[in-house]
């Protein structure tokens, strides 16, 4: 499983407490007293992508598919990360689609994998391939492509404060790189408000 490099060991209650202090505030006055161990909770939650394995996430399914050789897309899968710039929020929704190639997976195990490498310090160039390269390792298929549309805090509420731009990426893997029909088709159906 993939790690952050460095010390294994957690923020103690303490780290968050000197934190507070750092920022100039009283760790123990009242509405803080537990600000540390809600903070340890949370940050163990918006992290527990590192202790998540694709591959298991992936479990795919032979019977029903060997026929099917069309777009399966997923879209509007809600996405929340933190940026390992500043720790800041972004969040946005994924569109994930692929080509079957014999096998398939399940449509809820597109949403855990989104959100398995969201949940990790990101950027948002490599959130949006990491989940193109997990699918085409694993599920082997013939055309992946993902769309990564969000929002980012470490731009809105910091620096430019650029209110409510939003950052589009996207991977192009298989016959979704090559066929441009196909590619086509996909960035329709995933293109916001279309119906299909």
């Amino acid at each position: 499983m993939e790690r952050p490099p460095g010390d294994d060991k957690p923020f103690t209650h303490d780290d968050w407490r000197r934190l507070l202090r750092s920022l100039g505030e009283d760790p123990q006055r009242p509405g803080l007293l537990e600000t540390p161990a809600r903070v340890a909770r949370a940050w163990e939650h918006w992290t527990s992508g590192y202790e998540q394995d694709p591959a298991e996430i992936l479990k795919v399914f032979e019977d029903g598919a060997e026929q099917y050789n069309e777009l399966i897309v997923v879209r509007n899968i809600p996405l929340y990360s933190h940026c390992e710039h500043h720790l800041a929020p972004f969040f946005g929704t994924a569109t994930v689609g692929y080509i079957p190639n014999g096998r398939i997976v399940g449509l809820s195990k597109l949403t855990r994998l989104v959100d398995c490498f969201a949940k990790r310090l990101q950027v948002q160039e490599r959130l949006t391939r990491q989940v193109a390269d997990a699918l085409m390792a694993h599920l082997q298929p013939t055309a992946v492509g993902v769309v990564v549309r969000c929002r980012h805090l470490c731009m809105e509420s910091r620096g430019i404060r650029a209110i409510g731009e939003e950052t589009v990426t996207s991977a192009m893997l298989g016959e979704l790189l090559t066929n441009l029909a196909m590619r086509t088709e996909f960035l329709t159906l995933e293109r916001p408000g279309n119906r299909g």
